[in-house]
């Protein structure tokens, strides 16, 4: 039988409640929180489900590896706050989130400060309040020297390597090639030289090599140099590596035909090499650095419908929603061929699609479409439209201002 009569479907979704048909986000049945929500459309993340996905991390990451938030993956103030309370560290790429972190519990000294062209004002301000700083070029290194002399505090601060090799099969590549993020590992040993003569205390090196990746070997692979590429770098610094950030790339699947990581394998491939670490840099803490996989599948983009029309013999529901609000499930934001995040009818889960339909925002442009040619049981005007996989890289990342419609809220329940 063909591929076209079997199309792959989507995986399952993980933890959220349906009752009676009905998709419960937090222990509250979506049409009554929507209704406690006062408007549509929202994002709704689950805190129970954040809470279990860090609980799994913990027991199949090997003991002694550091697990830290990337805030950019969702910077919700309610998330950051929840997530730094299970977590060993945060990891931020502006001043707006280092001000979200540090209004957190979480001690300065479990955080750090990651991204390419900071300002001097951002350097200063993570220098008074303690946070390391991951030089991502020399010239930056310098000016941080500049400003913990002026500030009378020795910067705290790791290199961020750009390593000559990459993450295979991951959704973004961080490495590998010529990058604006972090010092190529052929020009780290001068660094560490000419750091040796600044009034900066080197903590170690972050070496990120790629993101959204759902193979366990890859991930294993880029581990294991990762880790000997720091061992060789270590050589050369000017004091020993107390951190050691190897990044993490661990994906969710969101498209049809992609299955989840085995959490347990890629744990065991992480415990194979943590003797070797802890041999050659036995001072080293070892820090995996995750965002999309602690918060993306506990959150959904909830929009409602407000028209159903038929096109020349397409059927269209459009929503109040769109991609002004979640450019990624437009297939906008890093898709070469556009393909559907996983949809439901709030009401109606389970139920067997009746109809094929384009799911549609409300924005005047063809390139607003949540769902294209997506089977569904029959949708009507005033139905809750659920966008799966939606907890990382949502709103933050869209463009919430085209076209002047209201902000959507959200909310942690």
């Amino acid at each position: 039988m063909s591929s076209r009569k079997n199309p792959p479907q989507h995986a399952p979704l993980w933890g959220f409640e349906v009752i009676d048909g009905c998709l419960y986000i937090g222990g509250m049945a979506l049409p009554v929180l929507a209704e406690r929500v006062g408007s549509t459309p929202f994002y709704a993340y689950d805190r129970g489900l954040i809470s279990r996905r860090i609980a799994e991390l913990r027991a199949h990451l090997p003991d002694g590896v550091r697990l830290h938030y990337a805030i950019k993956a969702n910077p919700m103030p309610a998330v950051v706050q929840h997530v730094a309370g299970l977590v060993d560290g945060l990891d931020l790429a502006s001043a707006g989130e280092m001000r979200l972190a540090l209004d957190t519990p979480m001690a300065p000294a479990h955080i750090s400060f990651a991204g390419p062209g900071k300002r001097d004002s951002e350097l200063r301000r993570a220098i008074a309040a303690g946070v390391l700083i991951n030089l991502e070029s020399p010239l930056e290194m310098e000016r941080a020297a500049e400003a913990g002399r002026a500030l009378g505090v020795r910067p705290r601060v790791a290199v961020r390597v750009n390593p000559d090799f990459e993450l295979k099969t991951s959704g973004m590549k961080m490495s590998g090639g010529p990058k604006p993020f972090g010092v190529d590992a052929e020009e780290v040993p001068a660094m560490l030289a000419r750091m040796a003569s600044l009034a900066l205390d080197f903590e170690g090196f972050h070496i990120f090599s790629g993101s959204q990746n759902l193979r366990e070997e890859a991930l294993a692979e880029a581990q294991q140099k990762t880790a000997e590429l720091a061992i060789a770098l270590a050589a050369h610094a000017p004091g020993p590596v107390k951190k050691l950030n190897i990044g993490g790339g661990f994906g969710i699947p969101y498209f049809p035909g992609e299955q989840p990581l085995d959490l347990a394998r890629v744990g065991a491939g992480l415990a194979a090499l943590m003797p070797r670490i802890a041999a050659d840099l036995p001072q080293a803490a070892v820090v995996v650095e995750l965002g999309r996989y602690i918060v993306g599948e506990a959150g959904v983009y909830v929009t409602r419908v407000v028209d159903r029309k038929r096109s020349r013999g397409r059927v269209f529901l459009v929503t109040d929603g769109g991609m002004h609000h979640h450019l990624a499930a437009s297939g906008n934001f890093g898709q070469v061929i556009r393909k559907n995040y996983p949809l439901a009818i709030a009401t109606r889960m389970g139920v067997a699609p009746d109809e094929e339909v384009d799911v549609v925002g409300c924005l005047c442009t063809p390139l607003d479409r949540l769902g294209d040619k997506v089977a569904l049981p029959r949708g009507e005007v005033g139905d809750l439209v659920v966008v799966f996989q939606s907890g990382a890289y949502g709103l933050s990342a869209s463009p919430q201002g085209f076209l002047g419609h209201p902000a959507p809220a959200e909310v942690l329940v």
